[in-house]
């Protein structure tokens, strides 16, 4: 039997992804460029990233917010290594009316704002500027806030759910007294979004601090989740900023201590995005399409009635309605269980395949004798096949409808060993010499949709600075390589760093990446 998509992961990695979105239905290109529209079923997934992590933000002791999406520019430029790092990717509003010239729509003139306004690229100089007048006194803090919105960055080069110019994300910043306090803020929510990529998206990561040069604009300190991806690329798939008291300093924003002296805050930032999406199809899809956690399915059990030459069989789609009202009435993961009954007048093949495409976790093909023997036929999404032939199993109702909760839970922790099995078999911590690293990865000029797999490399690292790290990051680029971060609870390494040759003090994560 043939696979479902038109392309495999190994003819051509970046054409199987964007087979994966268009065939499982998840989004599409929108007229404008760079932008996408997230269709029913991708939103879907979305969402319930969504609700999962916006639990675990209010269980944290925030609070959802929301701030304006136009931000005057003169409020991004108060941090100099801010502006510098987004300055590039600004989309930046001038004028507030148009008019017709001609029978043309034309930007009217006389209607340039006195200041540009830059369409939100991150929120923290006006989210700092709310907390400049919210905080007066050690009293107030801490100030734990958190926002759902959309923001614009404006690239070059755009790939659905990975990197568009518009996307969706949260953004949580946070003020605090003390440097302990907020560094211990911003490793909390490190730790919330391991959590949510691992237990609830099935996706191991690697925890760890960025490096100097990959750190947030305007941040002391940036860390990371980083997600191994089917190619071997690196995904950032999260990130936490401890901001020392550098947007504080920049925008005024103090209080009165116990003793009465005026001090700067100390701020975080941290954030996620609809990237997450695009992480869980290179790390879980096969040749076949997306295949989904079930914590995040839309529909978790998907009853496809087998009508044949009988389209209006009444007797059958009862026995499958009752089925779905019985699956519904479970809990599976401490919710209801989400069953659905596809009644598309198209062909049971056809419906089949749809849905399996789009990630369903189990798939309940239900004919006239299943019905007989008040059974159901089986199909799970992560064990499709054996060779070309599609696996089934006969299971009687009851039985499968008291195993579905655990099954899920099954498919959930298969989907996590199957990722974690290809992350922890393929970091590398072998090589001595950057020469060695150099001939590990080959070429920078290889095809990246047809190059030969590729992992990670851990590999001593002294953490140099300035020119020499300039000169570090140059020596990668010419191959395609990235610093990706310092994994967290390493014990200090022997040997010299792969750069510099001096002492090493740690070891760093080395990767092509996305």
């Amino acid at each position: 039997m043939k696979r479902a998509l038109p392309v495999t992961r190994e003819e051509n990695f970046p054409e199987w992804y964007q087979a994966v979105v268009d065939q499982a239905d998840l989004a599409e290109t929108s007229p404008v460029r760079g932008c996408m529209i997230v269709k029913p079923w991708g939103w879907g997934i979305w969402e319930l990233i969504q609700a999962s992590l916006d639990r675990r933000i209010k269980e944290t002791g925030h609070d959802n917010c929301y701030f304006p999406l136009f931000i005057p520019m003169s409020f991004i430029a108060q941090e100099a290594s801010h502006v510098e790092g987004f300055a590039k990717e600004m989309a930046v509003v001038t004028h507030h009316r148009l008019k017709a010239v001609d029978g043309k729509l034309v930007v009217d003139p006389t209607s340039e704002l006195e200041e540009p306004l830059v369409v939100r690229p991150t929120s923290e100089t006006i989210i700092g500027d709310a907390f400049r007048r919210w905080i007066s006194s050690y009293r107030d803090l801490p100030v734990l806030m958190n926002q759902w919105a959309n923001v614009v960055r404006w690239e070059m080069r755009t790939r659905m759910f990975l990197r568009t110019t518009e996307f969706l994300w949260q953004e949580g910043h946070t003020a605090h007294a003390t440097r302990e306090d907020a560094l211990e803020e911003t490793l909390k929510m490190l730790e919330v979004y391991r959590e949510l990529a691992e237990d609830v998206l099935a996706m191991p990561v690697v925890v760890g601090e960025k490096p100097e040069n990959e750190r947030f604009p305007g941040a002391d300190s940036t860390f990371s989740i980083e997600a191994m991806m089917q190619d071997g690329k690196a995904l950032q798939a999260g990130t936490s900023h401890y901001l020392g008291q550098n947007f504080a300093r920049a925008q005024n924003i103090r209080y009165q201590s116990a003793s009465g002296e005026l001090e700067y805050c100390h701020t975080t930032s941290w954030g996620v995005s609809t990237r997450l999406i695009g992480g869980v199809i290179m790390t879980h899809g096969d040749d076949d399409g997306l295949r989904l956690p079930p914590r995040i399915a839309p529909k978790q059990v998907v009853i496809v009635p087998m009508l044949r030459e009988k389209p209006e069989d009444a007797e059958l789609l009862a026995y499958c309605e009752a089925l779905k009202d019985q699956l519904n009435g479970v809990t599976a993961f401490g919710q209801p269980l989400r069953a659905h009954l596809d009644k598309k007048p198209i062909r049971s093949a056809n419906k089949r395949w749809d849905w399996l495409r789009r990630g369903a976790p189990i798939l309940l093909e239900i004919g006239p004798r299943d019905m007989a023997n008040n059974q159901v036929t089986m199909i799970r999404r992560d064990r499709l096949r054996d060779g070309d032939k599609i696996i089934s199993k006969n299971l009687a109702r009851g039985e499968f409808v008291a195993q579905a909760p655990a099954l899920l839970g099954e498919i959930q922790a298969n989907l996590f060993a199957e990722a974690k099995a290809r992350l922890d078999g393929n970091i590398r911590s072998d090589f001595k010499t950057f020469a060695d690293i150099a001939a590990y990865f080959g070429e920078a000029g290889e095809d990246d949709a047809k190059s030969a797999f590729k992992g990670w490399v851990q590999a001593p690292w002294a953490r140099p600075t300035g020119k020499e790290l300039e000169e570090v990051e140059a020596r990668l680029k010419a191959l395609k390589l990235t610093l990706r971060n310092v994994p967290m609870g390493q014990s200090k390494p022997e040997g010299a760093c792969v750069f510099t040759g001096r002492p090493a003090v740690e070891e760093i994560l080395i990767a092509r990446a996305y």
